[in-house]
């Protein structure tokens, strides 16, 4: 297998099925993660029909089994894996401020790509190119919702702790994989037009894509450890 291999979790609608899409063709073989295996199925044969590489993968990432299975389903395969796009997120402030919310948003938000990247990291590490993308949001920099008194109206309890707790951990995780060959980076999209951006948002979901996978194919003497949005460094 020449081809590199890239794994994205809820790919099967939205900004991750863009973000498959631009890395499929750049000739990138593509996973597409989703909890429902049938709509994994439609989105990878959408973009197959566009002569893109992509497969479906049964993913939801708090579960432990899922986990378990997609490991073992690319080291049989591939015995490898090049990108790994933790794009999988929830929003639940609409339900309350209450421990509930913030447990389930976290549970989805921090802790499905922690122990999902936890599982793979034996994988990325084969790679000679290994990179790392976590989908973070500008609510999760503690510096602009402090500073900025429209994101500071937008910031809300369980959503903005779980992408701050995101950013966190790719600092953490970017110091622990110092001297190897993966690369880990925060990223914001944008305010995008999905199901979760609502459709005033200002950027299609092209546009949105378009940091995830500027981080998923960063040269070897690109930035690690870094929160982006495009190509510019944002504040933690």
């Amino acid at each position: 297998m020449t081809k590199k291999i890239a794994l994205i979790t809820g790919a099967n609608k939205g900004i991750g099925l863009e973000i498959g899409r631009q890395l499929g063709q750049r000739g990138i073989l593509v996973l597409l993660g989703a909890r429902d295996v049938r709509k994994a199925k439609s989105a990878a044969q959408q973009l197959r029909a566009e002569e893109i590489e992509a497969y479906p993968i049964e993913l939801d990432v708090t579960n432990p089994e899922h986990i378990r299975q997609v490991v073992a389903k690319i080291e049989q395969a591939y015995g490898r894996l090049d990108i790994l796009v933790n794009n999988a997120g929830t929003y639940l402030d609409h339900e309350g401020n209450n421990t509930d919310v913030m447990r389930r948003t976290f549970d989805v938000n921090i802790f499905g790509p922690h122990a999902l990247t936890e599982a793979l990291l034996h994988l990325l590490k084969a790679s000679p190119e290994g990179r790392i993308v976590n989908q973070s949001s500008i609510l999760g920099s503690l510096t602009t919702i402090l500073t900025n008194e429209m994101y500071a109206g937008a910031a809300v309890p369980a959503y903005t702790a779980s992408k701050a707790a995101l950013n966190a951990w790719t600092a953490q995780l970017s110091i622990a994989l110092r001297g190897s060959n993966l690369k880990v980076n925060a990223c914001h999209p944008g305010w995008v037009k999905t199901d979760m951006g609502g459709p005033a948002a200002q950027m299609e979901v092209q546009e949105g894509a378009e940091t995830a996978v500027y981080l998923a194919t960063l040269p070897a003497h690109g930035p690690s450890g870094g929160f982006f949005h495009k190509s510019e460094p944002l504040p933690w």
